[in-house]
């Protein structure tokens, strides 16, 4: 006949009443099973009753809520004098109990030095939102443009005001060096009109072309050069937005014929920039800020630069 099929609970049953009896003598009794079965049943429920897996425990304590390591971590980056026993205080008189060894993990498993380490210190953040309206930042990027011998490649070093977003072509060339580069200097720091005449840090990567002349020649005239980290772009994150803006919606479109056409282009996306395109790093408004009250009224009329390329949508004069 056909081999009898049981279930879970039926081999159970059968397991919990085979337990006692010696192998010998289940041996001898005609049951449906044999003896080893029998026993391999019986093995499988000791083992089920004492496997923990069920319980989906780990190792050594179990882990915090993803809020409340946010909020450890906060508050450590925003009091960076604050120790573990003083995050663990603020945290109970919030009704929140954490062991202080808790909180020693969780910083340290995102990378955030004890208290005495971060005191050194303050977040790059924190040193960007502090000194808005004293601090600017110099980048250069390259264009390749096609002239009577090929194709060139030019430099364009550019500076930005943090607060206000305003830039500052500073110079354009085909032969950058740092002997340029540290008239440019001059030509930014002039007490004058320099563009950095108010500024108190410069913000810079490592290129070559900032040469330690050019930084004393900053230094001499009130401003602070301060040097990333190499291979570090998301510290300069204003100057590299601007590069991506102005190639991504410029210099991307066009194929620069010379360097007058190159110095053109600029000009005019530089032009746009300030008083043409909304910025969303400052609440989506204008840079330069038109006079006068706008007239709701008026036609709404598009505007045009080189060729099409760049748009601007505005109200037409009453």
């Amino acid at each position: 006949g056909c081999k009898p099929r049981f279930t879970d609970k039926q081999r159970r049953r059968l397991a919990r009443a085979a337990n006692g009896i010696p192998r010998r003598v289940l041996l001898r009794l005609g049951t449906i099973v044999t003896a080893d079965t029998l026993l391999r049943w019986y093995r499988r429920l000791v083992a089920a009753k004492y496997d923990g897996s069920a319980d989906r425990r780990g190792r050594g304590r179990p882990p915090i809520a993803g809020e409340l390591q946010a909020l450890i971590i906060s508050i450590a980056l925003t009091c960076t004098s604050w120790g573990y026993t003083r995050i663990r205080g603020v945290l109970q008189s919030l009704g929140i109990t954490v062991s202080r060894s808790t909180i020693a993990r969780v910083l340290r498993e995102a990378g955030i030095d004890p208290a005495p380490e971060r005191r050194k210190g303050m977040s790059w953040k924190t040193f960007i939102e502090s000194h808005f309206g004293c601090i600017a930042a110099i980048d250069i990027f390259t264009v390749e443009v096609l002239t009577f011998a090929g194709l060139v490649r030019y430099h364009v070093l550019f500076v930005i005001d943090i607060a206000t977003r305003r830039v500052e072509i500073a110079g354009i060339t085909n032969n950058a060096c740092g002997r340029w580069a540290e008239q440019i200097a001059r030509n930014l720091t002039d007490e004058f009109d320099g563009f950095l005449r108010n500024t108190r840090y410069l913000i810079m990567d490592r290129d070559p072309i900032f040469t330690d002349h050019f930084r004393q020649i900053l230094k001499w005239r009130g401003v602070e050069a301060v040097r990333l980290p190499a291979r570090s772009p998301n510290l300069n994150s204003f100057a590299e937005r601007f590069v991506l803006s102005i190639k991504s919606e410029c210099l991307s479109k066009i194929i620069p014929l010379g360097e007058h056409h190159l110095r053109w282009a600029i000009r005019e996306y530089v032009e746009h920039y300030h008083s043409e395109r909304p910025h969303q790093g400052i609440d989506n408004v204008l840079i330069d800020q038109p006079s006068g009250a706008a007239n709701d009224d008026a036609e709404i009329v598009c505007t045009e630069r080189l060729g099409g390329v760049l748009k601007h949508f505005r109200r037409s004069a009453a």
